[in-house]
């Protein structure tokens, strides 16, 4: 993201630059061209990134055809929330002016978005559609683990080879600006690629008579994509706020009171906006007609969602499969069961 110095802010006494008046576009955008990714139309790309789309194409067509999987795990973790990963198709960068805030918000989506190209490359790697690259090369031989001795076989998922063309092509932008609004996206671009390592797993098969798996073959495959979305969610709800250190290479806390960031945490700069109300200047698309639990007492519940302004209630038919019954073999009939549910909408803004 390229923010241009548009003037000097004073934060917790560290002089800090990066007002803008545009959002600029990103990588981001590749998921709305489908498999026709143009590296000379993709808006915002750097040279390092330029050169990379045109010495990779598959790699491109890859990571643009996984963009919806990270904004569907975002807008999963933050269904409940006010602010819930929403898009703006009309912007280059599919989230608009939310971007010039350095919100946890905004840290959360640099996380997801770096985490969702690991696991993309990881996994087309492992299935063999890409020609640059397949399983981990270095899962050869033997090895131990806490229950004995095992061979390495199968296909383990090469996630140091994704992990590193994943910061070679995702934080180009960033370290050729250099400023405090490109340390805090490098910070949290990290953070979301460690997730993903984070939750690898040791799959075996055994061998031998009756099963007595005197023999293992195992490799190492990532973890659904939900573990890293609902780690990072956490990380997300304990985000750091930070100023920039005295040599503008680090982090500090913001509040003596906080404590210090490590590289596992995500960072930000800006308390966020409450999105209660619609408004276009900080990116917010207000909580109207957003749906809400009006027994709930946490953050989906009316009362928070809708801000105070209260909700409509209307009455609407639903289907559901009910009554089911297996039949041999091998298959389940179930009815088509009719409800009437009372769904509550919040009220729009007045």
């Amino acid at each position: 993201m390229n923010l241009m110095p548009g003037g000097v802010c004073l934060y917790l006494s560290v002089v800090i630059c990066w007002l803008t008046a545009e959002v600029d576009a990103s990588w981001w955008y590749m998921g709305t061209l489908g498999s026709q990714v143009m590296c000379d139309n993709i808006p915002g790309l750097v040279n390092k990134q330029r050169q990379l789309c045109r010495q990779h194409p598959k790699v491109m067509q890859a990571i643009g055809a996984g963009i919806k999987d990270w904004i569907s795990e975002c807008q999963h973790q933050f269904r409940n929330h006010r602010w819930n990963c929403n898009t703006t198709a009309r912007d280059h960068n599919l989230f608009g002016r939310l971007l010039l805030r350095s919100s946890r918000e905004v840290a959360f989506m640099y996380a997801i978005s770096s985490a969702g190209v690991v696991y993309t490359l990881a996994r087309a790697c492992s299935q063999g559609e890409l020609d640059s690259c397949s399983c981990d090369p270095t899962k050869k031989g033997s090895s131990r683990d806490a229950k004995g001795p095992f061979d390495w076989g199968g296909c383990s998922d090469h996630v140091e080879h994704a992990m590193r063309f994943s910061q070679a092509f995702v934080d180009a932008k960033e370290r050729k600006e250099r400023d405090a609004r490109a340390l805090m996206n490098l910070h949290n671009n990290r953070a979301g690629r460690k997730a993903v390592k984070r939750f690898m797993n040791l799959e075996c098969k055994c061998h031998g008579v009756s099963g007595s798996c005197s023999v293992r073959t195992c490799w190492l495959a990532m973890a659904d994509f939900r573990r890293t979305g609902d780690h990072l969610h956490k990380k997300y709800n304990g985000a750091v706020q930070v100023a920039v250190n005295q040599y503008g290479t680090g982090f500090t806390a913001a509040h003596t009171h906080f404590k210090q960031p490590s590289k596992n945490d995500l960072v930000y700069f800006e308390d966020s906006p409450d999105y209660c109300i619609r408004d276009p200047e900080s990116g917010s698309m207000g909580t109207g007609g957003r749906v809400c639990n009006r027994t709930s007492r946490g953050i989906d519940s009316c009362e928070v969602m809708c801000c105070g302004r209260g909700y409509d209630t209307s009455r609407v038919s639903r289907t559901t499969k009910c009554e089911c019954k297996f039949h041999w073999c091998c298959a389940v009939h179930c009815r088509d069961c009719h409800q009437q549910v009372d769904v509550h909408t919040c009220k729009g803004q007045t």
